[in-house]
């Protein structure tokens, strides 16, 4: 079982990750922001999360175990916790002391409210003119949409993924989000890639170099990923419409119904794999029809293909299915809850999913870091877990300021 701490040393580990010796500052609140630290910490930045007195609000969502949230020993794991009152004039000069000695700050406040308070990015650099400060707000910090408030979902309707989340021809139910706060969780990632960036070129330049400041935003973050839809609108006027479970430009790939209830994700588009696919269900005559032959026939006769394919997913139980095709190489898998991705021995093996020791809440389950470094086990990534809001008050102001500790 790994262990976590509350009030960490700088050790071995963090000292053998790619970010060590990079200060971070995160001005974040709920997802997107904290979700970019969050993985900036777990690849070795020394991260310092400023709260609020009463904490990020996002402490106050989920289940909690033993009165603290149990989201948060994921959301806050690496980071070490401090409370200022941004109102207070006290507090801002030890802000502004702060992002003095850091190397990056990541803030999500709606545009134009550091400034507001007199905290903006010209003030910042003032003091630290190589400080990077990332940006991240729900529409950009220009532009006439500026000013709107938005959160995940309208990153998700704006930047066009909501339309495609349909199922074809079902209009009485709206399109369903994905379950997850993707566009938050995007924009966290790409300002986490974001700060890196500034970063290596700011030190590239040597002294001379000086801190950007970056603009990352939820809707252009899912936009970012509609593949080829707007040049092809551009070029041809065409709109993709939603397809469901199955993908418009490969077949047989779709999702389908099993005996126990369950479903089955099947990819067989390739030619080879189609046919062994055709040979485990039964049916080799449709592998051999000419109409079949290559992805544009079988795209042209889908409707036939995942007809045939579902007629024998319903005779078995999804864990049958997805056995008796990977013994012939097909890929497949059942769709996973969380119970599912909890068990599975590929995930337990790969300590992708692994039992930590919360100084807070007790053993819980978290989700190793995305990226692995050799010479860095993954559970040695996970270095604590969430803090106690301002648990870190006394060693940042401290180490960081070279203030007394105060009772």
């Amino acid at each position: 079982m790994s262990t976590a701490r509350t009030a960490p040393e700088s050790g071995p580990t963090q000292s053998a990750l790619p970010l060590a010796g990079l200060r971070v500052l995160e001005l974040g609140h709920y997802i997107a922001g904290p979700f970019a630290t969050r993985l900036l910490a777990d690849m070795g930045a020394e991260v310092v999360k400023v709260e609020p007195p009463e904490g990020d609000p996002i402490r106050g969502w989920g289940s909690k175990a033993q009165g603290h949230p149990v989201w948060f020993s994921i959301h806050g794991r690496n980071k070490l916790s401090v409370t200022l009152d941004l109102k207070n004039p006290r507090d801002k000069a030890r802000l502004v002391k702060l992002a003095a000695r850091a190397d990056a700050l990541v803030e999500n406040f709606r545009p134009g409210y550091l400034e507001r308070i007199g905290l903006g990015p010209e003030v910042l650099q003032a003091e630290n003119p190589r400080l990077v400060i990332a940006r991240v707000s729900g529409y950009g910090q220009d532009g006439p949409y500026r000013d709107k408030p938005a959160f995940g979902a309208i990153g998700e309707a704006m930047g066009g993924l909501r339309h495609l989340t349909a199922n074809p021809g079902q209009t009485e139910l709206p399109p369903p989000r994905c379950g997850i706060s993707i566009s938050d969780d995007l924009a966290g990632m790409y300002a986490a890639m974001a700060v890196v960036s500034a970063c290596w070129g700011r030190d590239r330049a040597g002294q001379e170099g000086r801190g950007r400041i970056i603009d990352i935003n939820l809707v252009d973050s899912v936009m970012s990923l509609m593949e080829g839809m707007l040049p092809e609108y551009g070029l041809t006027g065409k709109i993709r419409q939603p397809a469901g479970a199955a993908i418009p430009t490969a077949a047989p790939t779709n999702t389908y119904p099993c005996a126990d209830g369950k479903w089955l994700c099947v990819a067989g588009n390739s030619d080879l794999i189609f046919r062994r696919l055709m040979g485990a269900i039964g049916r080799p005559e449709l592998a051999a029809d000419p109409r079949m032959a290559d992805n544009a026939g079988r795209c042209a006769n889908a409707a036939e293909l995942d007809a045939a394919i579902a007629a024998w997913t319903r005779t078995l139980p999804a864990k049958d299915a997805q056995d008796a095709l990977e013994a012939v190489d097909v890929p497949c898998s059942r769709l996973y809850d969380i119970r599912d991705i909890a068990e599975d021995p590929h995930f337990r093996a790969r300590d992708s999913v692994m039992t930590v020791q919360d100084p807070l809440i007790g053993p819980v389950l978290h989700p190793a870091a995305p990226f692995r470094f050799d010479g860095v086990a993954p559970r040695d990534m996970v270095r604590w877990t969430g803090p106690a809001a301002g648990a870190h008050n006394a060693r940042v102001f401290g180490e960081w300021l070279g203030e007394e500790a105060e009772a």
